[in-house]
């Protein structure tokens, strides 16, 4: 097993019950915020059971959103919430899934390192677990890891089993165990329910893991006598029953989990000093906003999957916009299929803005396309990313440069391909080369790569610098030969690769506020620390929706 460079790291391990979906990811991005908010440096990790390597070929559909970070990982969605809580960059040390985990056993059994050993779960998979959680730590007083899944699911036997042995090794005085769990009310009894706790936590005992903290989950206030009463059988103190109520929005979470006393708790457990207030001074300011705004404004986006976990990144930078702006942003969620069903106008009427967000495939398409052709035609606040910027582009080829044909080659086999596979491109001095019929995990460009601005262009006066970095996921590039006929057309070229060869950013002149970007911005904004794209497309919605 790796050694941990800090002896005064601290671990918390956080796990869930009764039922999914209950935010794991929330509330361990809640509490590494409350132990920021005392001083601590901290550190996020997610261990999710399911075989895929990543989640980079799942379907957003079913899993949500794909989080990427600056170098290239493909990660949960919860590392979203990680670092919009904390400000921290994760990286390809702070994800894992079993996929992973049993690739590189079976590697080194296929190199001998086990020198001939049987391979089994334990010790040599719970080994592998460990080395992640205690790898690459360096001056953090607290890695706090999120175990995903429920407790009860066979694929998370292992992760519980390794932070059991890790609780023995490292010491319970280094070690925290903290259960997120369900008390639902039953309207028709009123009353709330503690034997689906009980149930959670006698099952995570079974495991040999006792929870010194349990998240209760809860629609209404839970009374004393409840707590009282889910402390005695589940043996855990009685303050240590925390009540996780439903809140406002996201942003009142850190605060209420510190009104009922989450982060003392930590503190007297791993003792430490308590007598010091957390400064939650820029988490009240939030909430403030979030709760008194000025004014509301109504912004669509026009993507192709039905569950909104697929652009959680997108919703938040949004909400962290209108924040910048001391506005709410209310989202008008459109189906692309029913723009080509009912036409653009019959969905976009009644709008301030249009996002159109990243996607993969042909389903959809034309409808986005019909979004930005409405954008445009109607002077409305545009925002493509990604996918959304190729559309626009499609859209401005075909409807002014009059290339009837323009298309993808992702989309098309006979089209005139504006947008086309990008085969070659440059990685820190590297080249990266990839195929059409390769594999499709972990093939993309991927991570953060710098973009180049043109000085007289609306986004060099957005950023406020000639070089940016941002975080790309993609395959698929404007071709750089169409730049001219663009420009001929109102569109031009203002952001590209420092090599000159990659468009990253478009945007046309004589609109009020049409942008498109390759990469993708929403995966770098935090509540406190808006993206600045996402701070003026706001601002220009509701500079719009005052001239409707």
């Amino acid at each position: 097993m790796s050694v941990i460079s800090n002896s005064n790291t601290k671990f918390i391990f956080i796990t869930g019950g009764v039922v999914s979906s209950l935010g794991k990811g929330l509330a361990s991005a809640s509490l590494a915020a409350l132990l920021q908010a005392r001083g601590y440096k901290v550190r996020l990790r997610k261990l999710d059971p399911y075989l895929n390597v990543d989640p980079g070929t799942m379907n957003p559909c079913q899993h949500g959103e794909v989080y990427v970070t600056d170098d290239g990982t493909e990660a949960d969605l919860d590392l979203g919430h990680y670092e919009r809580f904390s400000g921290i960059p994760a990286t390809k040390y702070d994800s894992v899934t079993s996929g992973k985990i049993y690739q590189r056993v079976l590697d080194k059994e296929r190199r001998g390192d086990y020198l001939g050993a049987t391979i089994q779960v334990i010790p040599h998979v719970t080994n592998e677990i460990k080395n992640v959680i205690i790898g690459n730590v360096t001056d953090e007083d607290f890695i706090l890891c999120e175990i995903g899944g429920t407790v009860g699911d066979i694929e998370g036997q292992p992760y519980l089993e390794a932070i059991r042995q890790l609780a023995y090794e490292l010491g319970r005085d280094r070690t925290m165990f903290v259960h997120l769990t369900l008390l639902p009310y039953i309207p028709t009894a009123g009353e709330l329910k503690t034997k689906p706790t009980q149930h959670s936590v006698k099952q995570l005992q079974e495991y040999g893991i006792q929870p010194d903290i349990l998240l209760c989950r809860s629609q209404i206030e839970i009374p004393q006598n409840e707590k009282r009463k889910i402390a005695l059988f589940c043996n855990v103190r009685e303050e240590c029953v925390i009540a996780a109520l439903d809140a406002k929005s996201i942003y009142h979470v850190p605060l209420a989990y510190s009104a009922e006393g989450l982060d003392i708790e930590v503190c007297k457990y791993f003792h430490l000093d308590t007598t010091k207030k957390a400064d939650l001074s820029k988490w009240e300011k939030i909430a403030d906003i979030v709760q008194n705004p000025e004014g509301e404004v109504k912004i669509a986006i026009v993507g192709k999957y039905q569950l909104q976990e697929a652009y959680k990144s997108i919703a938040e930078a949004l909400t962290h916009g209108g924040i910048a702006n001391q506005f709410k942003v209310k989202i008008k969620w459109l189906d692309a299929e029913d723009l080509e069903r009912d036409g653009a106008e019959n969905h976009l009427n009644d709008v301030s803005a249009i996002l159109v967000p990243g996607g993969f495939g042909n389903r959809g398409t034309e409808g986005k396309i019909l979004a930005a052709k409405y954008a445009r035609e109607h002077n409305i606040p545009y925002l493509g990313i990604c996918f959304g910027m190729q559309m626009a582009v499609i859209e401005t080829m075909r409807n002014v440069a009059g290339i009837k044909n323009a298309n993808s080659s992702e989309l098309s086999d006979d089209c005139e391909a504006v947008v086309g596979l990008m085969t070659e491109w440059d990685k820190d001095g590297a080249k990266q080369i990839r195929h059409k019929d390769g594999d499709l995990g972990g093939t993309m460009r991927l991570g953060a790569y710098p973009t180049v601005l043109d000085e007289k262009s609306k986004c060099f006066q957005i950023y406020g610098g000639k070089e940016i970095s941002e975080r790309h996921r993609h395959r698929y590039e404007v071709n750089i030969k169409y730049e001219p006929v663009l420009k001929k057309a109102g569109m031009n070229i203002v952001g590209k690769s420092p090599d000159g060869k990659l468009p990253e950013i478009v945007e046309i002149s004589d609109h009020p506020w049409f942008i498109g970007v390759q990469f993708h911005p929403e995966l770098k904004s935090k509540p406190f620390e808006p993206h600045p794209l996402f701070v003026a497309f706001v601002k220009a919605a509701i500079d719009n929706s005052r001239l409707i």
